[in-house]
């Protein structure tokens, strides 16, 4: 028995010829645009922190950056969730390609995010956007115990209290409603009093 949902102009014994791609967890430029523009796509974003002997954060860490038209910008920890990846997987992942090697995060022990986000290319809809795409977001809080060296874009990763990073000044400066998604994960933990 099938259990597949079918398309709407799908008729059954009818299964389309698609060359397997060799990397099936990656997309062409030219696919990605596409499914950006036909479906929302799953991301996992980290706000690493430093937490104290009590489990308590101290320090929040936010990813500087230049943005395309060059202004310097702040941003999460982030990235897409590719086909066959756990969500587990796909956060270390990224916390390394952003972090660097020797961040030596913790991961949360549970795959539930500590907030969720979704982001639409046009405004007013939710806190958040981003011009290229619908994305649904899972947020997590992540402790990181290492020395962090940014890579890929990132200049630097800014240490701050969590009253700092939270404020408004610097929420501003977070793209794409970020500053909101920053309070609601350390409200989440706590961390904001």
């Amino acid at each position: 028995m099938s259990v597949r949902t079918p398309d709407p102009d799908w008729t059954p014994g009818e299964e389309p010829d698609v060359p397997q791609p060799t990397n099936p967890g990656w997309l062409s430029d030219l696919e990605l645009a596409e499914v950006r523009g036909r479906l929302p796509l799953l991301y996992v974003e980290a706000v690493p922190v430093r937490v104290d002997g009590l489990g308590q954060v101290t320090e929040v860490g936010l990813l500087l950056r230049a943005n395309t038209v060059g202004e310097m910008t702040r941003t999460l920890v982030s990235g897409r969730v590719m086909y066959g990846e756990t969500l587990r997987d796909a956060l270390f992942r990224h916390l390394e390609k952003d972090l660097g090697p020797m961040a030596f995060p913790l991961l949360p022990a549970s795959p539930v995010p500590a907030t969720v986000a979704e982001y639409f290319p046009m405004p007013g809809i939710t806190p958040f956007t981003d011009e290229r795409q619908h994305a649904v977001s899972l947020v997590y809080i992540v402790p990181v115990t290492g020395t962090c060296e940014p890579r890929q874009d990132a200049l630097e990763v800014s240490w701050m209290p969590p009253a700092e990073a939270a404020s408004r000044a610097v929420g501003d400066e977070l793209e794409g409603g970020r500053g909101v998604l920053v309070r609601q994960a350390l409200a989440s933990v706590g961390a904001l009093r």
